[in-house]
């Protein structure tokens, strides 16, 4: 098995958003690493989940060491990612897998995609390290030219992982209450406090805030620091790692809580603009929390239409029955939509990094959309695919129970639903993001009525009382999310239908459409036309009846 061949969009997602060259570049990985996720990549990953990082806090002789024991498993699949396909050093230099320039977020979130499939936990580690060299780039890139270097190579006696330890016990969302304390020592910073959940907490490289002297209170007073395991002399930093958490999923990678204890720091950018500069990190952490979401949605897709075409009740296969067909379609449209919508912002945040403006505040608005709403929909979906597959769907002999437990913490990782539509709330608050939307996508014939009420509506939510808006954005998030994902499948169809006449595309927009206007629908086209919606086989334009319109 090839997870990029048996993926019904994502070459012709591909085909629309890269330019030839890239695309030409970009196929000999799809098929390397869809054959490594659906192989070795996927049985090491089952091993890491099964054996979970373990904590050493003392040598033999009593000397405390803080160390994170890994399986094997976790150091093969850590190198796939790392090493092979350079998914963390890809953004940040040219030459990475022979691209001239760096490489596209497109790309690189296309490769995750097939990456997390079959192993979640490790593109936390991945992330974070991907964001610290980008934010340190960003924001004081002569003093850490050694540390991005590090951060960015695919060497494995060179390389460092990053991380970012932000929360805190009693402060959690609310960054403003963080306690831990900088106090200056002439050419460094020493950091007291505790961390509570502290994911990678073994990493090289740690981003972190801590509240610096007489700059304030709330975010305000607070700087973002450079935290390394090592001190300039080599020796072990004094960041003490307590215990490691018994998490739900994400289970191959550890994350613990840590103790600073006056441990060696150096400032990162202008101290006064700590927080900001660590929102630059989280927005972009969370648009990797979406990709993984769309991921284990296509995983759970692939594995309950497999399922269903084996499983025969009553003399006939699941797949082919009327009831199985409704509970499948809402779970293949979504995860499709979820695909565009993650490349969407991949190439909105490529132009933003070539100095676009406009990109730049368009993906300040679609990272919290994604993340808003496709994390909460792959709980649901994991979960639907866990029922499908029935009593072995709740078996650890299948990946249904991984696929629940990790497509939970996407909803709470990096913000809760609840902080996120606050966030989509501050964009339109600041930014009138809901216009921005409907101005660039809202000139579609198939879509235009649509962004047409959704603007009037977020214009009627920003007049509410202040705690009415803030009761109905999440709801209203999920109606920009879904327009936004609506428009893009239609953009799509026109593109397929100008390129090669196919018109399974034009199916799924359609039938998005149908389903969001009312959730019970079941286009006839598109139960007719099932097996291409699942497997991605081609529709003639004939067989939809109606005018090409996207």
């Amino acid at each position: 098995m090839n997870y990029a061949d048996r993926d019904p969009v994502l070459r012709s997602a591909l085909d629309r958003v890269l330019s030839v060259e890239d695309r030409d570049r970009v196929e000999p990985l799809l098929v390397e690493l869809g054959e490594l996720a659906a192989g070795e990549l996927d049985r090491q990953a089952a091993l890491a989940d099964a054996n979970p990082p373990r904590l050493v806090q003392y040598a033999p002789d009593g000397t405390r060491i803080d160390e994170v024991d890994f399986h094997p498993a976790h150091d093969k699949v850590a190198a796939i990612a790392y090493e092979r396909f350079g998914l963390a050093a890809m953004s940040h230099r040219p030459g990475v897998l022979g691209w001239p320039t760096k490489v596209p977020h497109t790309v690189k979130y296309a490769l995750s995609y097939l990456y997390v499939q079959s192993e979640f936990g490790m593109a936390c580690p991945l992330s974070m390290t991907d964001s610290a060299a980008r934010i340190l780039r960003l924001f004081d890139p002569e003093r850490y030219a050694d540390e991005i270097a590090a951060l960015s190579s695919t060497d494995p006696e060179l390389r460092a992982t990053g991380a970012m330890f932000m929360t805190e016990k009693q402060g959690g969302t609310d960054v403003g209450l963080t306690e831990t304390v900088a106090a200056e020592q002439g050419d460094h910073w020493i950091l007291t406090g505790k961390k509570w959940f502290a994911s990678n907490p073994s990493a090289d490289v740690i981003l972190t805030l801590a509240r610096v002297p007489g700059q304030g209170e709330g975010t305000r007073g607070l700087g973002m620091f450079l935290v390394p395991r090592l001190r300039p002399d080599g020796t072990r930093n004094a960041i003490r790692i307590d215990r490691l958490k018994d998490k739900l999923g994400s289970r191959s990678i550890a994350s613990g809580e840590v103790t600073l204890d006056e441990a060696y720091a150096t400032p990162v950018g202008q101290l006064a603009n700590g927080f900001r500069q660590m929102a630059e990190m989280l927005n972009v952490s969370r648009l990797s929390n979406a990709m993984r979401a769309t991921a284990l949605m296509r995983r759970a897709v692939r594995e309950s239409v497999d399922h269903t075409r084996v499983r025969e009740v009553f003399g006939k296969p699941l797949f082919d029955q009327p009831l199985m067909r409704a509970t499948l379609l809402p779970m293949i449209l979504d995860t499709e939509a979820a695909l565009h919508l993650v490349l969407e912002a991949a190439v909105r945040l490529t132009a933003a990094d070539d100095g676009d403006a406009d990109a730049r505040a368009l993906v300040r608005v679609l990272t919290p959309l994604a993340k808003h709403t496709l994390c909460k929909r792959a709980r649901t979906v994991t979960g639907e695919a866990m029922e499908i597959r029935g009593g072995n769907g709740y078996i650890e002999d299948w990946v249904n129970p991984r696929l629940v437990r990790d497509a939970h913490l996407g909803s709470i990782w990096e913000g809760s639903s609840n902080v996120i539509a606050l966030d989509v709330l501050r964009c339109m608050r600041r930014q009138n993001a809901h216009t921005t939307l409907a101005d660039i996508y809202g000139d579609r014939p198939a879509t235009a009525e649509r962004w047409e009420t959704l603007r009037k509506k977020g214009d009627e939510l920003l007049q509410l009382p202040q705690d009415e808006q803030e009761m109905k954005v999440g709801r209203y998030a999920d109606e920009l999310t879904r327009a936004v994902m609506e428009t893009l499948l239609y953009d799509q169809a026109d593109h397929e239908a100008r390129t090669s006449g196919d018109g399974r595309a034009l199916l799924v927009a359609r039938a998005y459409t149908a389903l969001a206007d009312d959730p019970a629908a079941l286009p006839r086209t598109a139960l007719d036309h099932f097996a291409a919606l699942a497997d991605g086989g081609q529709v003639p334009l004939a067989d939809l009846q109606e005018t090409h319109r996207a």
